[in-house]
């Protein structure tokens, strides 16, 4: 057979099978829409958008973009694999009418590549309304500076159609190889039954992606006796998040790389009552389920990244949000903290508390960025400070006595210390700088001045607490006005001046627990949207595909209402099976977080309990579920009646 033959059967099975290739176009069009939305915001956060107070605005749209890719190659990748999988009859008849190998594999490929590439121009496409509504809702949230918005960039364009294509064509090469290494008469024995599913490079990822994960465990076990690094260490609370929302990604991938092993399992544990019964719908969903076990995986895989992304990032930040309010508490040496409310607090707020009550003792703190922190002097004249030390760093200009606010855990120097042109910082920069105790450090105040502090004071890092602290002795006179973000208070104040007044014993949720939140669903978000789609998507092309399976139980006797409760229940299957994978990664991802907050980070301090986000986690299960059942059994009682015509 010549490839001329062949382009009428590329040409006839693109025409037949219009779900499938519609089904990939869908999944690799909104991978790709994705992965270039978050990468031009990401190439338009060169500088320095974010609001004081808020995570850096630049990190979150990194963890956004990686993300999206996450989500993205395992869906394109997945899909397209399935809709190769689902031609196993028309492969064997090929190589039976004497289709080589090599013939195969380019039909294949060849129409995956001509799919492919139409649905990464329209993804790019797609990306330019979609990144200025991402920017818009980041700016509304205050995640964002006010008139922060994207321009049209082509190098993320470029590299998401890229991505897109080559883990298209990756997908479908896997599956293409597989199906043209598979003899005529072998094909045609094997076509309703899966087996090896777990193909070696499946194996081989999957082992990778263990060791990844083992290394960075083991990484983390060994950190507190490695020499110090500059930043970076997992025990730093700066970093932690980040360290741990690595390791949940890594333990999802490694989970679903090993899907083909553990859904039958699950499946075959769920629908063990099933056997028992005399109904035909039960025990066809089960049967079903357990044979073709690449459709069951390629189904429940966006359902079991929905359910585990939402678990481990919602009980993550919670977990760290908690964190945040225990130590914050555990620190508050302030009896009340007076915050801005509707209005800012006047500048003078201090003097004002101050002469109001006499014997008031009162600490006023002020969020400031720094830039240049640490570089050397002469570097400073021509602003030409290296590019790591003049990266903007949060800090806090500390006004009065610092035991008056908080109760730090000192390593070195004293609280008591922190007047005058002093500053001081957490154990951490410290660590990174190579600083020691009465160094002079150079930095450049949010006005431009450069001044040169004495370290003072090295304390614990804290979640919710900037790593350096300013005498407000020494930059005051350099804010531009800045007005207090709070002020920490011995005893009740006799005016608020506008703002809001806070118990310190009884602080509730802490204000940068807010932002943390904002990240998480900037991050979360579109990944989420993404994987609830691909559910619809999946289902919908599996329900397409299986017009002849319902003829044949039609003529065998099956009624229209058995049929589509047969195709309900393996959607309600692959679900719970989905559902219970990720309880898995979140029961297993939370436990490591607290143990890393408890034992690490907040070290004595206080502690925080074990608890699993249960509410989202049903949330998401119940969504995947709605929408599985309904893309199922609606495609296939159309299905169905179009049968029945």
């Amino acid at each position: 057979m010549t490839m001329a033959t062949l382009l009428p059967v590329a040409t006839a099975s693109l025409r037949r099978r219009k779900a499938a290739f519609a089904g990939s176009y869908v999944a690799l069009t909104l991978g790709v829409t994705l992965v270039a939305t978050t990468g031009t915001l990401l190439d338009d956060t060169a500088g320095d958008d974010s609001p004081l107070g808020a995570p850096s605005l630049h990190k979150v749209l990194t963890f956004t973009a990686g993300m999206a890719a996450f989500v993205a190659v395992f869906v394109v990748a997945g899909t397209f694999a399935f809709a190769v999988a689902q031609r196993r009859q028309e492969i064997a008849m090929l190589r039976a009418v004497g289709a080589t190998p090599r013939q195969v594999v380019l039909l294949i490929t060849g129409e995956a590549a001509a799919v492919a590439l139409a649905a990464a121009v329209c993804g790019c496409l797609l990306s330019l309304p979609a990144a200025p509504a991402l920017a818009a809702w980041l700016v509304a949230r205050g995640a964002a500076q006010a008139g922060f918005t994207s321009h049209p960039a082509l190098t993320p364009m470029l590299v998401a159609a890229a991505v897109g294509l080559l883990v298209a064509l990756l997908g479908a090469l896997g599956a293409a190889l597989r199906a043209g290494s598979v003899r005529a008469v072998e094909a045609l024995g094997d076509a309703a039954v899966d087996r090896k599913v777990m193909t070696p490079l499946r194996w081989a990822c999957a082992a990778a992606q263990l060791l990844a994960l083992a290394g960075a465990v083991g990484y983390y076990l060994a950190a507190p006796s490695m020499p110090p690094a500059p930043g970076d260490q997992p025990d730093d609370p700066q970093l932690a998040s980040q360290w741990v929302m690595a390791a949940d990604l890594m333990t999802i991938a490694a989970l679903a790389l090993f899907a083909p092993l553990l859904v039958p399992l699950l499946v075959r544990a769920f629908s063990a009552p099933l056997r028992w019964t005399v109904a035909a719908a039960p025990l066809l969903a089960r049967q079903n389920a357990l044979t073709a076990v690449r459709r069951t995986v390629s189904t429940a895989t966006p359902a079991f990244l929905t359910i585990a992304l939402t678990g481990t990032a919602i009980g993550a930040t919670a977990a760290f949000a908690d964190a945040m309010t225990a130590q914050g508490r555990a620190t508050a040496a302030a009896r009340y903290v007076l915050r801005p409310g509707a209005v800012p607090l006047p500048v003078d707020t201090l003097a004002r508390l101050t002469a109001d009550r006499p014997g008031l003792r009162a600490t006023a703190t002020t969020p400031t960025v720094i830039t240049g922190l640490g570089a050397d002097t002469a570097s400073f004249a021509d602003h030409s400070e290296d590019s790591a030390a003049s990266a903007p760093s949060a800090a806090t200009v500390v006004t009065g006595d610092l035991a008056t606010a908080w109760t730090l855990p000192a390593v070195e120097g004293s609280p008591a210390d922190l007047h005058g042109a002093t500053l001081a910082a957490s154990v951490h920069q410290v660590r990174g700088h190579g600083w020691k105790l009465g160094d002079q450090v150079n930095l450049r105040l949010a006005d431009g001045t450069v001044t040169s502090l004495r370290l003072a004071l090295v304390y614990r890092t804290q979640l919710g607490l900037d790593e350096v602290l300013l005498s407000g002795d020494a930059v005051t006179a350099h804010l531009d006005g800045a007005r207090p973000g709070a002020v920490h208070l011995s005893e009740a104040p006799a005016a608020t001046y506008g703002g809001t007044l806070t118990d310190a014993r009884t602080p509730g949720p802490d204000p940068g627990a807010h932002y943390a939140w904002i990240a998480t669903s900037t991050i979360l978000g579109p990944a989420l949207l993404y994987a609830l789609i691909a559910i619809v998507n999946t289902m919908v092309m599996s329900a397409a595909d299986r017009r002849r399976d319902f003829a044949v139980l039609r003529l065998a006797g099956t009624v229209r209402r058995q049929v589509l409760s047969m195709v309900a229940l393996e959607a309600v299957l692959v679900v719970a099976t989905a559902a219970v994978l990720a309880l898995a990664v979140t029961a297993l991802t939370q436990w490591g977080a607290t143990a890393l907050i408890d034992h690490r980070i907040l070290a004595g301090q206080t502690a925080i309990a074990f608890r699993l986000p249960w509410t989202p986690l049903a949330g998401a299960a119940a969504v995947c579920l709605v929408l599985a059942v309904l893309s199922s059994v609606i495609p296939s009682r159309l299905a169905l009646t179009h049968g029945a015509r």
